[in-house]
Protein backbone atom coordinates (compact mmCIF):
# COMPACT_ATOMS: atom_id res chain seq x y z
CA UNK A 1 0.00 0.00 0.00
CA UNK A 2 3.02 2.31 0.64
CA UNK A 3 5.05 1.55 -2.31
CA UNK A 4 1.71 2.50 -4.41
CA UNK A 5 0.64 5.45 -2.57
CA UNK A 6 4.36 6.65 -3.18
CA UNK A 7 3.95 5.82 -6.77
CA UNK A 8 0.66 7.71 -6.99
CA UNK A 9 2.61 10.79 -5.45
CA UNK A 10 5.18 11.06 -8.26
CA UNK A 11 2.36 9.92 -10.83
CA UNK A 12 0.57 13.64 -9.04
CA UNK A 13 3.76 15.86 -9.28
CA UNK A 14 5.24 15.73 -5.65
CA UNK A 15 8.55 15.18 -4.79
CA UNK A 16 8.71 11.40 -2.81
CA UNK A 17 12.47 12.17 -1.09
CA UNK A 18 13.11 9.15 0.48
CA UNK A 19 11.59 5.14 1.04
CA UNK A 20 12.06 2.88 3.88
CA UNK A 21 10.94 -0.59 4.65
CA UNK A 22 12.05 -3.59 6.74
CA UNK A 23 12.30 -5.20 4.05
CA UNK A 24 15.60 -3.62 2.62
CA UNK A 25 15.46 -5.29 -1.31
CA UNK A 26 11.38 -3.81 -0.95
CA UNK A 27 12.72 -0.24 -0.43
CA UNK A 28 15.74 -0.65 -2.64
CA UNK A 29 13.76 -1.50 -5.57
CA UNK A 30 11.40 1.24 -5.04
CA UNK A 31 13.60 3.81 -4.49
CA UNK A 32 15.53 2.95 -7.85
CA UNK A 33 12.03 2.73 -9.97
CA UNK A 34 11.23 6.74 -8.15
CA UNK A 35 14.26 7.87 -8.22
CA UNK A 36 14.83 8.73 -4.60
CA UNK A 37 16.74 8.12 -1.56
CA UNK A 38 16.62 4.79 0.14
CA UNK A 39 17.59 5.07 3.85
CA UNK A 40 17.86 2.50 6.53
CA UNK A 41 16.54 4.05 9.35
CA UNK A 42 12.76 5.76 10.12
CA UNK A 43 14.66 8.70 11.35
CA UNK A 44 16.53 9.58 8.18
CA UNK A 45 13.27 9.67 6.45
CA UNK A 46 12.02 12.31 8.98
CA UNK A 47 15.00 14.21 8.32
CA UNK A 48 15.35 14.06 4.98
CA UNK A 49 11.46 14.87 4.55
CA UNK A 50 8.53 17.56 5.66
CA UNK A 51 5.50 15.23 4.96
CA UNK A 52 6.05 11.51 6.67
CA UNK A 53 3.69 8.58 5.30
CA UNK A 54 3.84 5.61 7.97
CA UNK A 55 2.07 2.40 6.86
CA UNK A 56 2.76 0.40 9.77
CA UNK A 57 2.55 -3.75 10.58
CA UNK A 58 0.99 -3.42 14.35
CA UNK A 59 0.45 -1.53 17.62
CA UNK A 60 4.11 -2.51 18.71
CA UNK A 61 5.75 -1.89 15.26
CA UNK A 62 4.26 1.97 15.34
CA UNK A 63 5.51 2.68 19.19
CA UNK A 64 8.50 1.62 18.48
CA UNK A 65 8.81 4.20 15.31
CA UNK A 66 7.67 6.51 17.88
CA UNK A 67 10.15 6.07 21.17
CA UNK A 68 11.75 8.82 21.97
CA UNK A 69 14.22 6.71 23.44
CA UNK A 70 14.84 4.83 20.42
CA UNK A 71 18.07 5.83 18.34
CA UNK A 72 16.30 5.61 14.83
CA UNK A 73 12.89 7.10 16.14
CA UNK A 74 10.78 9.23 13.38
CA UNK A 75 10.98 11.59 16.12
CA UNK A 76 14.87 12.48 16.27
CA UNK A 77 13.56 14.94 13.90
CA UNK A 78 10.19 15.55 14.25
CA UNK A 79 9.69 19.49 14.63
CA UNK A 80 7.82 21.11 12.28
CA UNK A 81 7.37 17.69 10.30
CA UNK A 82 3.64 16.19 9.63
CA UNK A 83 3.37 12.59 10.13
CA UNK A 84 0.15 10.44 8.12
CA UNK A 85 -0.32 7.64 9.74
CA UNK A 86 -1.94 5.04 7.68
CA UNK A 87 -2.37 1.57 9.00
CA UNK A 88 -5.31 0.19 10.91
CA UNK A 89 -4.73 0.33 14.65
CA UNK A 90 -5.87 0.61 18.23
CA UNK A 91 -7.56 3.88 18.87
CA UNK A 92 -5.35 4.75 21.52
CA UNK A 93 -2.29 4.38 20.26
CA UNK A 94 -3.39 7.04 17.58
CA UNK A 95 -3.77 9.58 20.61
CA UNK A 96 -0.47 8.86 22.29
CA UNK A 97 1.13 9.36 18.73
CA UNK A 98 -0.76 12.91 18.25
CA UNK A 99 0.37 13.76 21.82
CA UNK A 100 4.12 12.70 21.69
CA UNK A 101 4.39 14.10 18.19
CA UNK A 102 3.00 17.37 19.32
CA UNK A 103 5.95 17.45 22.42
CA UNK A 104 8.31 17.25 19.80
CA UNK A 105 7.26 20.19 17.81
CA UNK A 106 5.61 18.21 14.93
CA UNK A 107 1.87 17.36 14.09
CA UNK A 108 -0.05 14.10 13.25
CA UNK A 109 -2.87 12.82 11.24
CA UNK A 110 -4.51 9.52 11.09
CA UNK A 111 -5.09 8.55 7.58
CA UNK A 112 -7.14 4.99 8.08
CA UNK A 113 -7.34 3.44 4.31
CA UNK A 114 -10.63 1.12 3.23
CA UNK A 115 -9.44 0.22 0.40
CA UNK A 116 -7.14 -2.18 -2.45
CA UNK A 117 -3.28 -1.80 -3.58
CA UNK A 118 -4.59 -1.04 -6.50
CA UNK A 119 -6.68 1.69 -5.19
CA UNK A 120 -3.20 3.20 -3.69
CA UNK A 121 -1.93 2.91 -7.23
CA UNK A 122 -4.96 4.84 -8.93
CA UNK A 123 -5.66 7.43 -6.39
CA UNK A 124 -8.58 6.38 -5.91
CA UNK A 125 -8.59 5.22 -1.80
CA UNK A 126 -11.20 5.97 0.89
CA UNK A 127 -9.72 7.45 3.75
CA UNK A 128 -11.17 8.48 7.15
CA UNK A 129 -8.76 10.94 9.15
CA UNK A 130 -8.87 11.60 12.52
CA UNK A 131 -7.05 14.60 14.81
CA UNK A 132 -6.75 18.15 14.76
CA UNK A 133 -8.93 19.88 12.22
CA UNK A 134 -6.85 22.32 11.03
CA UNK A 135 -4.04 19.66 10.29
CA UNK A 136 -6.22 17.94 8.46
CA UNK A 137 -7.46 21.12 6.67
CA UNK A 138 -3.94 21.59 5.39
CA UNK A 139 -3.44 17.72 4.45
CA UNK A 140 -6.14 17.81 2.42
CA UNK A 141 -5.11 18.76 -1.30
CA UNK A 142 -2.08 15.97 -0.62
CA UNK A 143 -4.78 13.71 0.69
CA UNK A 144 -7.06 14.40 -2.10
CA UNK A 145 -4.20 13.21 -4.87
CA UNK A 146 -4.60 9.69 -3.31
CA UNK A 147 -8.29 9.45 -2.71
CA UNK A 148 -11.56 9.67 -4.18
CA UNK A 149 -13.29 9.99 -0.68
CA UNK A 150 -12.34 11.85 1.86
CA UNK A 151 -13.73 11.88 5.20
CA UNK A 152 -13.14 13.69 8.17
CA UNK A 153 -14.12 11.76 11.37
CA UNK A 154 -13.03 13.76 14.19
CA UNK A 155 -10.28 13.97 17.09
CA UNK A 156 -7.27 11.23 17.38
CA UNK A 157 -8.78 7.62 17.58
CA UNK A 158 -11.92 8.52 15.96
CA UNK A 159 -11.33 7.40 12.70
CA UNK A 160 -9.05 4.29 13.89
CA UNK A 161 -12.37 3.31 15.79
CA UNK A 162 -14.70 3.69 12.41
CA UNK A 163 -11.74 1.85 10.47
CA UNK A 164 -11.55 -1.06 13.07
CA UNK A 165 -15.54 -1.63 13.00
CA UNK A 166 -15.76 -1.63 8.76
CA UNK A 167 -12.76 -4.40 9.09
CA UNK A 168 -14.99 -6.41 11.85
CA UNK A 169 -17.97 -6.08 10.25
CA UNK A 170 -15.87 -6.72 6.92
CA UNK A 171 -14.55 -9.72 8.71
CA UNK A 172 -17.85 -11.27 9.75
CA UNK A 173 -19.12 -10.97 6.15
CA UNK A 174 -16.19 -12.74 4.92
CA UNK A 175 -16.38 -15.91 7.39
CA UNK A 176 -19.76 -15.80 7.04
CA UNK A 177 -19.53 -16.32 2.94
CA UNK A 178 -17.01 -18.63 3.72
CA UNK A 179 -19.45 -20.75 6.00
CA UNK A 180 -22.49 -20.58 3.05
CA UNK A 181 -20.37 -21.66 0.15
CA UNK A 182 -18.66 -24.51 2.30
CA UNK A 183 -21.98 -25.58 2.96
CA UNK A 184 -23.27 -25.30 -0.20
CA UNK A 185 -20.34 -27.39 -1.56
CA UNK A 186 -21.26 -30.04 1.33
CA UNK A 187 -24.12 -30.46 0.19
CA UNK A 188 -22.68 -31.05 -3.27
CA UNK A 189 -24.72 -27.93 -5.00
CA UNK A 190 -23.04 -25.95 -7.89
CA UNK A 191 -21.38 -23.11 -5.95
CA UNK A 192 -21.30 -20.49 -9.45
CA UNK A 193 -24.95 -21.15 -8.77
CA UNK A 194 -25.18 -20.68 -5.83
CA UNK A 195 -22.91 -17.42 -5.92
CA UNK A 196 -25.14 -15.63 -8.54
CA UNK A 197 -28.18 -16.63 -6.58
CA UNK A 198 -26.71 -14.81 -3.33
CA UNK A 199 -25.95 -11.79 -5.19
CA UNK A 200 -29.47 -11.39 -6.21
CA UNK A 201 -30.73 -11.92 -2.87
CA UNK A 202 -30.11 -10.69 0.81
CA UNK A 203 -26.91 -12.64 0.59
CA UNK A 204 -25.15 -10.26 -1.59
CA UNK A 205 -22.23 -8.23 -0.44
CA UNK A 206 -19.31 -6.55 -1.45
CA UNK A 207 -17.35 -9.34 0.12
CA UNK A 208 -19.01 -11.60 -1.99
CA UNK A 209 -18.18 -9.70 -5.37
CA UNK A 210 -14.08 -9.61 -3.70
CA UNK A 211 -13.88 -13.08 -2.61
CA UNK A 212 -17.11 -15.50 -3.45
CA UNK A 213 -14.97 -16.66 -6.67
CA UNK A 214 -11.38 -17.03 -4.44
CA UNK A 215 -13.12 -19.25 -1.74
CA UNK A 216 -14.56 -21.53 -4.68
CA UNK A 217 -11.47 -22.03 -6.61
CA UNK A 218 -8.78 -21.47 -3.28
CA UNK A 219 -7.45 -18.48 -5.14
CA UNK A 220 -6.17 -16.67 -2.08
CA UNK A 221 -3.40 -14.62 -3.59
CA UNK A 222 -3.23 -12.13 -0.56
CA UNK A 223 -4.34 -8.51 -1.24
CA UNK A 224 -5.41 -8.25 2.38
CA UNK A 225 -3.90 -11.22 4.91
CA UNK A 226 -5.67 -13.45 7.30
CA UNK A 227 -2.69 -12.14 9.78
CA UNK A 228 -4.40 -8.73 9.27
CA UNK A 229 -7.85 -10.00 9.38
CA UNK A 230 -7.01 -11.54 12.95
CA UNK A 231 -5.09 -8.37 13.83
CA UNK A 232 -8.11 -6.10 12.88
CA UNK A 233 -10.41 -8.50 14.32
CA UNK A 234 -9.13 -8.68 17.48
CA UNK A 235 -8.83 -4.47 17.84
CA UNK A 236 -12.35 -5.06 17.29
CA UNK A 237 -13.12 -7.22 20.04
CA UNK A 238 -10.69 -5.39 22.40
CA UNK A 239 -13.14 -2.05 22.06
CA UNK A 240 -16.13 -4.36 22.90
CA UNK A 241 -14.61 -5.39 26.27
CA UNK A 242 -13.22 -1.65 27.45
CA UNK A 243 -16.67 -1.22 27.50
CA UNK A 244 -18.28 -3.83 28.19
CA UNK A 245 -20.01 -4.85 25.18
CA UNK A 246 -20.10 -8.26 24.11
CA UNK A 247 -19.44 -8.99 20.39
CA UNK A 248 -20.42 -12.38 19.85
CA UNK A 249 -20.20 -13.08 16.12
CA UNK A 250 -16.82 -10.68 16.47
CA UNK A 251 -15.52 -12.90 18.78
CA UNK A 252 -16.14 -16.06 16.88
CA UNK A 253 -14.58 -14.43 13.57
CA UNK A 254 -11.61 -13.69 15.25
CA UNK A 255 -11.28 -17.06 16.66
CA UNK A 256 -11.61 -18.68 13.09
CA UNK A 257 -9.05 -16.04 11.74
CA UNK A 258 -6.96 -16.75 14.74
CA UNK A 259 -7.21 -21.01 14.22
CA UNK A 260 -6.42 -20.18 10.26
CA UNK A 261 -3.28 -18.08 11.44
CA UNK A 262 -2.17 -20.63 13.72
CA UNK A 263 -2.46 -23.54 11.26
CA UNK A 264 0.36 -21.62 8.86
CA UNK A 265 -1.56 -19.83 6.64
CA UNK A 266 -2.31 -16.07 7.88
CA UNK A 267 0.12 -14.82 4.76
CA UNK A 268 -2.86 -16.05 2.29
CA UNK A 269 -6.07 -13.76 1.73
CA UNK A 270 -8.37 -13.03 4.18
CA UNK A 271 -10.51 -15.01 1.89
CA UNK A 272 -8.75 -18.65 2.69
CA UNK A 273 -10.76 -18.78 5.83
CA UNK A 274 -12.83 -20.66 3.74
CA UNK A 275 -10.30 -23.58 3.79
CA UNK A 276 -11.78 -23.83 7.40
CA UNK A 277 -15.53 -24.49 6.03
CA UNK A 278 -15.02 -26.18 2.58
CA UNK A 279 -15.20 -29.76 2.96
CA UNK A 280 -11.95 -32.03 2.33
CA UNK A 281 -9.77 -28.75 2.27
CA UNK A 282 -8.53 -28.50 6.48
CA UNK A 283 -9.39 -30.72 8.77
CA UNK A 284 -11.56 -29.20 11.04
CA UNK A 285 -12.03 -30.78 15.00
Amino acid sequence: MGANMARRLCDTGYTVTAVYDVDETKSASLGKELGCEVVTTPARVAERCTTIFTVITDDAAMRLIFAPQHVDSLLLHAGGRLFINCATLSPQIYVEVETIVAEHGGTSLEACMASSMSQARNGTLYLMCGGQADTFEAAKPLLESLSVSLRYIGKAGQAATVKALVNMVMNINTAGLAEGLGLGAALGLDLTMLRDVFSQTGAASRVLETDGEDMQHRAHDCYFSAAHAAKDSGIAVALGQSIGLPLPLAKATLEQYQRLVASGKGDLDKSAIAELTFPDRMHRP
